[in-house]
């Protein structure tokens, strides 16, 4: 490396392949200003050369075969961007086992393989990185790995996916309905035409599984994290959180307590008085409490072309740092720990405010039955909204807002009250942070 000259291979050539293929043939000038480095885009592997993508690459290698940047020797750093599960794992192992810096944006792999790549990675004195994985072009991982080094990460409360951020956004400030608000955002662009994965939670889960393993220094389950999505929140929920003074977002949550790891993704109420609460569309942002820095908190565009790139493109910069080391230096070690192990916390054993919403028969007594089952387990009730109606035996929602309370002790009195006979199927259990 005395030339001081970084070659570079892109696998995948889509919207964030194509925003990195951007950055190192545009920004070329600043980044050798601000790090004395060259860094060249030697060749791209893409099987699609037809589609139109107003990128500039004379002097590029094109290719289909993605063996040209796996085996080619001079090439240093290879940016998957391919996404999913296979190939992606195949490619990023062979390129670690070949000796090849990788850097990545899949959040799936990282989460649910990234025990095996790391320590593929290790065994051949190279490194993965995984900045654009989390927040797009938010710093985070940058920042829980070298900036907050000095802290134990005390809790993070994560809005991480712009799809249903954009959703819940759109819900509260137009008076949509769930579908209403997705077809929205599918229509323009912030959502997949099959947006499972998002809706779900599942994103998000993959997402808090790498920003835990990095707080906690060790390998956190993505199938023991507890997952809900957005799908059953209504207009009405929404309704009834801004009568309340809350907002409902979709949070990822990180607590380091007595115990374990209390690790949660769900629908959540924030409280309008919180920075979270307006935090709106298609943005991301990590409320991160460190026990020496106290409470800080990172905001930005989650996804896109660009900020992904600008993410990548830090990787790139901070692994050919290591390129100009010396032999058997390393600039710093970046992989989450493959021998800490920290426990979750069952689920049942977490406590939590909550906001339940009934659909009720119009009955008298049907508010002391209800609070009476509560009261069995230890529930008492904060606030109550009952609408009232002028029809005999017509439904009408009845709206709690409850103490803390443990998630065993609220499941078991759900389980009963859904029991009784003039309570409806449609009910929602939403938690307050």
């Amino acid at each position: 490396m005395k030339n001081r000259l970084v070659n570079i291979g892109i696998i995948g050539l889509g919207t964030v392949g194509s925003g990195v293929a951007r950055v190192l043939l545009e920004q070329g000038e600043l980044l050798k200003a601000r790090t004395t480095l060259t860094f060249r885009l030697k060749t791209i592997s893409e099987l699609d050369w037809i589609k139109e993508r107003n990128l500039d690459l004379t002097g590029v290698i094109c290719t289909s075969k993605v063996e040209d940047v796996l085996e080619d020797p001079e090439i240093n750093i290879v940016v998957e961007t391919i996404g999913g599960y296979e190939p992606a794992f195949s490619f990023i192992s062979r390129a670690l086992r070949n000796r090849k810096h990788v850097v990545t944006a899949n959040k799936a792999l990282i989460a649910t393989r990234g025990k095996e790549l790391f320590r593929i990675a290790q065994e051949n004195g190279v490194d993965l990185m995984f900045e654009a994985s989390v927040g797009g072009g938010i710093p985070i991982i940058k920042s829980l790995r070298e900036g907050l080094i000095a802290n134990r990460i005390e809790s993070m409360f994560g809005i991480l996916n712009g799809t249903c951020n954009y959703i819940l956004t759109k819900m509260h400030q137009e008076g949509l309905e769930f579908a209403e608000a997705l077809k929205g955002a599918q229509e323009k662009g912030f959502a997949e035409a099959n947006p499972t994965l998002d809706i779900s939670g599942g994103d998000t889960a993959h997402k808090l599984t790498i920003l835990a393993s990095l707080a906690s220094n060790s390998l956190v389950p993505f199938d023991k994290i507890y997952v809900e999505g957005i799908t059953a929140i209504s207009r009405q929920d929404i309704d009834f959180a801004k009568s309340f003074g809350f907002t409902i977002k979709l949070l990822a949550i990180y607590r380091a307590v007595k115990g374990g790891l209390d690790l949660r993704v769900h629908p959540t109420l924030v409280s309008n008085s919180h920075l979270l609460s307006a935090v709106s569309n298609e943005l991301n942002a990590i409320f991160v409490q460190g026990d020496f820095v106290g409470s800080t908190m990172f905001y930005g565009p989650g996804a896109g072309e660009r900020p992904t790139a600008s993410a990548i493109v830090g990787d790139i910069v901070d692994l050919s740092r290591d390129l100009m080391l010396q032999e058997g230096e390393k600039y710093c070690n970046r992989s989450i720990s493959l021998v800490e192990h920290s426990d979750l916390v069952p689920i049942g054993e977490v406590a939590n405010r909550f906001y339940l919403r009934f659909l009720t028969v119009d009955r008298p007594g049907v508010l002391s039955l209800i609070s009476g089952v509560l009261a069995e387990h230890g529930i008492s009730i904060a606030s109550m909204v009952q609408l009232e109606t002028q029809e005999k035996d017509s439904c009408i929602p009845i709206v709690l807002l409850t103490h803390e309370a443990s998630e065993k002790a609220m499941a078991d009195a759900l389980e009963k009250i859904m029991r009784f006979d003039f309570v409806k199927d449609d009910h929602i259990r939403l938690r307050i942070f």
